[in-house]
């Protein structure tokens, strides 16, 4: 009998040694995870986990710690640990009561691999008991990852093309000035040979000669007295300039046959050319004259302020006012370029006359195949080897070939001429965003404003950054698989459902958002049909599907498409 009740005390002994000796299992029940399911975003899988303690858990020299864990086909990601204790515990980690339990609230983030598509999120422990582990069997707490976002890696997006400058018609101007000594308005041979004379009678005769290529618009005589002197007089001198001016030209004219109108004027007290030469003189009270031409209308009190000024008045009369004894003689034409049948032409017979502009224009507008485009960049290229444009195009190309490696030497020699070039840093950060390096991308945008394809790139660039609401505004005068995406992660179905039904050339990415869309809104049929379209086009889909999280609630409705 003593025997037994020595036997039944030790064993008593032995369950309490054993309870006191590890701690007790956890469950799902004491986690919540947000979101759920997980979702990439900005490359990354964030998630917020809440747990709880329970009552009687957290023994008094317990030490726990909590390690997220995202377990996916072929590996895992281990996110930051977070340590909890008992109230006899001295230590740095977060005390939890043993009567009451606690509560915290851990934050977890993921560098997202493809893999993880089909994936689940795990609590992980390691725990003591004073100084002896014990074992807490990890929890399955969260499964993901919602992936969607990833699709913007099948959006192609438009790379950037450097425009020509071509204008078929050129607006020109020939001037030239005849000056006047003071008081008089007969001509003279040194103004009448000289340099800016000369150019303008060469441009009229050219016109004349080349009416095909020249066409005149206009012919002006414009004849001007200095704003010293009496007004009356002045005004018989400015007149009398113009005259002989018009008459002179009216003579050229004739030498060379053409018949055209020239129209004339004269201001008999130019103050509008007084003004503007004092503003970029160096005079030491400039100031103070410009003020007394905006403070006095009337010009003999203008004339007087000014000469009360003797000491800049001699040097207003040497530098400024021979100035503006002169007539301006003044001719606007327009240069009519080539037309379209010309040019190519011309690059057939000899490129090297064409212009840069001509050539990049009719590789940019005229040439439609491929091979035919390729050829005149590259001959731009030869001629004209100081112009990033035609390096650009050509990496446009490649990168709408899918040739990133030529597109990036071609890139490459773009920057060596221009490395501020917006064409070019658009496309080299659309490479980067290809390739996952948003933060390459980021830099490269820094300088791509005011390439044809910035918004779309920037668009782009802020779904792979998670900035889904801005990335919809970049996008918003789109049409394109990437405008819809920013649509539907911001669950924006009305327009995602427009946009995708206007995407020009819709491919297997089109198909499949319209499929993710019909999903979300529950219309089956829409789902099984665009799902079908999308694996048709690209076979690699299928895969994807089959564990896209999306269709989860679907699996019976596209099991006949993913097997």
């Amino acid at each position: 009998m003593k025997k037994n009740n020595l036997f039944v005390l030790a064993m008593a002994s032995a369950v309490v040694m054993s309870s006191c000796s590890k701690l007790g299992d956890l469950s799902a029940d004491n986690f919540k995870v947000t979101p759920t399911p997980l979702e990439a975003v900005g490359g990354e899988v964030p998630a917020t986990i809440n747990g709880v303690f329970p009552e009687k858990y957290m023994k008094k020299k317990a030490v726990v710690t909590v390690t997220p864990v995202l377990k996916y086909e072929g590996g895992e990601a281990v996110g930051q640990s977070a340590t909890f204790q008992g109230e006899k515990v001295e230590g740095n980690g977060t005390e939890i009561g043993y009567k009451v339990g606690g509560s915290y609230t851990m934050k977890a983030n993921f560098q997202y691999v493809p893999a993880m598509i089909s994936s689940d999120l795990y609590a992980r422990f390691e725990a003591k008991l004073g100084k002896k582990t014990v074992s807490i069997p990890e929890v399955k707490i969260g499964y993901g990852v919602l992936s969607t976002s990833e699709l913007l890696k099948k959006c192609v997006v438009t790379a950037s093309t450097a425009p020509d400058a071509f204008k078929r018609i050129i607006e020109q101007k020939q001037e030239a000035n005849i000056k006047f000594l003071i008081g008089q308005a007969n001509l003279r041979t040194s103004e009448l040979s000289s340099v800016s004379i000369q150019d303008l009678v060469k441009i009229l005769k050219e016109i004349n000669d080349m009416q095909e290529e020249r066409a005149l618009q206009s012919i002006e005589v414009s004849a001007y007295a200095s704003p010293d002197g009496g007004y009356s007089f002045n005004e018989r001198l400015a007149e009398k300039r113009q005259n002989v001016s018009t008459k002179y030209l009216k003579k050229e004219l004739k030498k060379i046959s053409m018949d055209a109108e020239v129209d004339t004027k004269f201001t008999a007290e130019d103050w509008d050319g007084f003004k503007e030469l004092v503003s970029k003189s160096n005079l030491q009270d400039k100031d103070v004259i410009l003020r007394v031409l905006s403070m006095y209308q009337d010009p003999e009190e203008r004339e007087q302020q000014i000469r009360n000024m003797s000491s800049v008045f001699t040097e207003i009369a040497d530098g400024i006012l021979p100035e503006l004894r002169r007539a301006r003689l003044i001719v606007n034409y327009e240069v009519i370029g080539r037309s379209d049948e010309q040019i190519i032409a011309q690059f057939k017979e000899d490129a090297s006359k064409l212009s840069v502009e001509e050539l990049l224009y009719a590789a940019n507008t005229l040439v439609d195949d491929k091979a035919t485009r390729k050829a005149w960049y590259e001959k731009t290229i030869k001629l004209y080897p100081n112009d990033y444009r035609a390096y650009n195009n050509l990496a446009q190309m490649a990168i709408m070939e899918g040739n990133e490696t030529a597109a990036q030497n071609w890139l490459q020699k773009a920057q060596s001429v221009n490395a501020k070039a917006p064409e070019t840093n658009a496309n080299l950060a659309l490479l980067a965003l290809k390739s996952g390096d948003v933060a390459k991308a980021e830099a490269y945008m820094g300088n791509a404003s005011g390439s044809d394809t910035f918004n779309e790139i920037l668009g782009n660039l802020n779904i792979a950054k998670g900035n889904y609401i801005q990335a919809e505004q970049n996008l918003s005068s789109t049409q394109t698989n990437s405008a819809a995406l920013a649509q539907i992660l911001n669950k924006d179905y009305a327009k995602a459902k427009s946009t995708l039904a206007a995407v020009k050339t819709p491919d297997a990415t089109t198909s499949y958002l319209k499929a993710v869309l019909a999903a979300r809104t529950n219309d089956v049929s829409a789902l099984k049909s665009n799902l079908k379209a999308a694996v048709t086009l690209d076979a690699s889909l299928k895969a994807r599907a089959a564990k896209d999280l999306e269709f989860a609630n679907h699996k019976e409705a596209i099991a006949e498409i993913v097997k």
